[in-house]
């Protein structure tokens, strides 16, 4: 039943391990110094994430329990809505990059980043107003969930993708909790 769920969010929800960046040498202090600030209050975001992730992943047997399933759920909604939020605060309080156009890509991913936040926020509250009473009702709300995710899993990603080019990426890949924040996960560097 919450098999699709965990496939959706296998399928890509994870989108902050999109903030890697990959290879490069030269460095630009100014630029290293706010690669080090946003890839530090990243790394522990990640990690809670991820850890929702897997908790969501724990509970998709079909023997769990409806109440434990939404229980499971609507926490790491609200875990993942945090750490998402919290992303989006580093990154504006970093400022912007020093880069060219840096103000815009930062404003657009603080405003993706605060998107996904809200859309984490709206799938907590369709788990929480799941009804577990019944089995065949439950499934379908799943579902329905498990849609919106893999919608989630596939939109976005660009504003974020956007921020971390060229430059920025290459100073966002000399950081080690970039690189900390991204290697458990599996994510490809350089």
């Amino acid at each position: 039943m919450n098999k699709k769920l965990a496939a959706a969010l296998s399928g890509g929800a994870v989108l902050v391990l999109a903030l890697s960046g990959c290879g490069g040498d030269d460095g630009n202090e100014k630029l290293d110094s706010w690669a080090k600030e946003v890839c530090d209050a990243v790394q522990p975001q990640a990690k809670k994430i991820e850890a929702a992730n897997a908790s969501i992943q724990k509970e998709t047997s079909d023997s769990s329990k409806p109440e434990e399933v939404r229980k499971t759920d609507a926490q790491a909604f609200q875990d993942m809505s945090d750490a998402y939020k919290a992303i989006g605060s580093a990154v504006t309080k970093a400022g912007p990059p020093d880069v060219e156009n840096g103000e815009k890509k930062q404003q657009d991913a603080v405003k993706e980043l605060n998107s996904i936040s809200a859309a984490y926020a709206s799938l907590k509250k369709q788990v929480d107003d799941l009804d577990t009473k019944d089995q065949g009702k439950f499934a379908d709300g799943l579902k329905d969930i498990a849609t919106e995710l893999d919608k989630l899993g596939k939109s976005g990603n660009d504003a974020l993708r956007t921020l971390e080019e060229g430059e920025v990426g290459q100073a966002m890949a000399r950081q080690s909790s970039c690189k900390a924040a991204t290697g458990s996960a599996g994510v490809p560097q350089g």
